[in-house]
């Protein structure tokens, strides 16, 4: 399957090897036309106008925010649109601890993004919790009887990566959620780097929140969305306060409408709701679970038999969601990554956002080469001859 021609990146950069898919997905040219086409032709605020415009604009708004909730399998009410990942754990963190009196722990991973820690590190301060972190094993999972342990009666919150952008391991969450249900603790799925390889229906999952962003999907930055149970979305404050999500408003005191409205204060990012529905109506013809898979096994097969040195900081095959970890004996990662450049192969470098689990592995940081629809096993075997160039530089 090799859909470049969808991605006009690589028609204005022909020669790029992108493999760096878990930091951004670049956009198809569907995607790319809808907010072109917004712009050009429905460019109107929503919510607000009686006039064709904006009329035009919220029923694409609210129709982009259906083909989302049918994704996942949640209730058009259920989904709130954000500016990402971060945001929505963000504005979680302030507002789910207030929702405890007793119940006063929060359990992590060791494996967070410190979008899914510094947020709840600043949460324990502010509302006298405690943080608790399920620990990562030596075969790069996670620990699940110390989960067991960990998750109690003082549990109030767990918040948990789906999918590790540092090691792309796919945590076994029905588990993490089965234990936090038990102990009647509310549950947030980080869903960044899943949500485009894994099928996620979140009323199997039974999660109470699941959160991820559209540059992960094949849409633009500065989108996101935070799944939540409609039943703990009308218990919770709003995130911010301003127009658009009031019922009725004097000088003196403000009553709200209900979710989602209640936590879309001001004006969203309408164009880019809009194309995250068009990137998933894309992806839902391709079978891409099963494609990066497939991809993800060559390359661990190709490159541990023709890499010297070569050391791999990820789980195995089953248990991996198209993303490698790896380092090469004796050559920092960032020279990795400089040198692969050169050779017009983006891969990323470093801590990936993940210093504490870096510190636990025993190293600055790791090559982090993840795939996508759009890369072929000639991207693969590009890669290893460029990392024998890699070799070559350093002998």
């Amino acid at each position: 399957m090799n859909i470049k021609k969808d991605f006009p990146i690589f028609e204005n950069n022909p020669d790029l090897i992108y493999l760096d898919s878990a930091a951004n997905t670049q956009i198809p040219k569907q995607v790319i036309n809808s907010i072109k086409e917004f712009y050009e032709t429905e460019n109107a605020n929503i919510n607000r106008g009686f006039y064709n415009l904006s009329i035009n604009a919220t029923k694409k708004y609210e129709q982009a925010r259906k083909i989302i909730a049918k994704f996942i399998n949640a209730k058009p009410e259920e989904i709130i649109f954000t500016f990402g990942t971060t945001d929505a754990i963000n504005k979680l963190a302030r507002t789910l601890p207030k929702l405890f009196n007793k119940k006063n722990e929060i359990v992590l991973s060791e494996m967070e993004h410190h979008s899914n820690l510094i947020p709840w590190q600043k949460a324990t301060k502010e509302f006298s919790m405690k943080l608790k972190f399920i620990p990562v094993k030596n075969n790069f999972e996670l620990d699940y009887d110390v989960a067991k342990k960990l998750i109690n009666k003082n549990t109030a919150i767990v918040s948990i990566t789906h999918v590790s952008n540092a090691l792309g391991t796919i945590n076994n969450i029905k588990k993490i959620i089965k234990l936090a249900k038990k102990n009647g603790a509310l549950v947030v799925i980080d869903a960044a780097q899943s949500i485009s390889r894994i099928k996620i229906n979140v009323k199997k999952l039974n999660c109470d929140f699941l959160v991820f962003s559209g540059h992960k999907i094949y849409s633009p930055f500065g989108i996101g969305v935070l799944y939540g149970k409609k039943s703990i979305l009308e218990k919770i404050p709003p995130f911010n306060f301003g127009g658009n999500i009031v019922e009725k408003a004097q000088l003196y005191e403000t009553t709200y409408t209900n979710p989602p409205r209640k936590f879309e204060a001001g004006t969203q990012n309408i164009a880019g709701a809009i194309a995250l529905g068009e990137s998933i109506k894309y992806l839902e013809n391709l079978n891409i679970e099963n494609y990066e898979k497939k991809l993800t096994n060559y390359a661990i097969k190709k490159l541990r038999e023709e890499i010297k040195n070569f050391i791999i900081y990820s789980a195995k095959s089953d248990k991996n969601a198209g993303l490698i970890s790896f380092n090469i004996k004796g050559i920092h990662p960032h020279d990795v990554a400089s040198i692969l450049n050169e050779e017009n192969i983006a891969i990323r470098g470093g801590h990936h956002c993940c210093m504490p689990l870096m510190k636990k592995l025993g190293i600055p940081g790791t090559c982090r080469a993840s795939f996508s629809i759009y890369n072929t096993k000639e991207d693969v075997d590009k890669l290893i001859k460029a990392l024998k160039k890699v070799q070559g530089v350093f002998k």
